[in-house]
């Protein structure tokens, strides 16, 4: 029988190559198709003078928050609905640079999201083999992650986003537009000055 130190390290090898092949699948495609309604990666913002595309709806069964924004099981459009932008932070419960980046994002929800717009985590671990809903639950709770956080209803709005690497953050004016899609971890430099871009947009001044 295989020493159990053995099958752990194993299983977080196993995790890591796949991150990093969702990674890698996410550089390939923006080097041969950019999304033009947001900089895939966000090294800029979406090109001046381009249209930028509708958000796709979904359901979000909540794990967490759901008091905050209307239920166990809220509909992302419902949210923007409310006249805030939105923050759309896809991650999954193995994923290591989803468990990075999170901390960041607690304390940017605890110092200027409220009343200014909504942060919400979405899980896609189920759906893209980095994770079960137990996974995701776990990683919250391990973080003492307080923000609005559930898992998407259905694996499709993995191909509604393009989520080719994960983590991957959106951020969605009131008006229900992706101002700028962020594949990859983000420091709290960025998001402060991504939310900052998003929070300028005309529609939600």
């Amino acid at each position: 029988m295989r020493p159990l130190g053995s099958r752990r390290a194993i299983a977080a090898l196993v995790v890591l190559v796949a991150a990093g092949v969702l990674l890698a699948a996410g550089l390939s495609v923006r080097r041969h198709a950019p999304d033009r309604a947001a900089e895939v990666l966000g090294d800029a913002a979406s090109s001046a003078g381009q249209p930028l595309q509708a958000a796709p709806d979904f359901d979000i069964l909540l794990y967490q928050g759901g008091p905050a924004i209307g239920g166990s099981r809220v509909r992302l459009s419902q949210l923007w609905q409310r006249g805030e932008p939105v923050v759309v932070n896809f991650w999954a419960g193995l994923c290591p640079p989803c468990r990075a980046e999170m901390p960041d994002f607690q304390n940017l929800y605890d110092e200027t999201a409220q009343g200014r717009f909504i942060l919400i985590g979405v899980d896609v671990g189920p759906f893209i083999g980095l994770g079960t809903r137990g996974d995701g639950l776990a990683l919250l709770r391990e973080l003492g992650i307080s923000f609005p956080a559930g898992v998407a209803s259905d694996a499709g709005v993995v191909t509604a986003y393009r989520i080719l690497g994960i983590p991957t953050t959106v951020f969605i004016t009131s008006d229900g537009e992706i101002l700028r899609k962020h594949i990859g971890l983000l420091t709290r430099g960025q998001m402060d000055a991504f939310v900052t871009e998003l929070l300028r947009a005309p529609d939600t001044q």
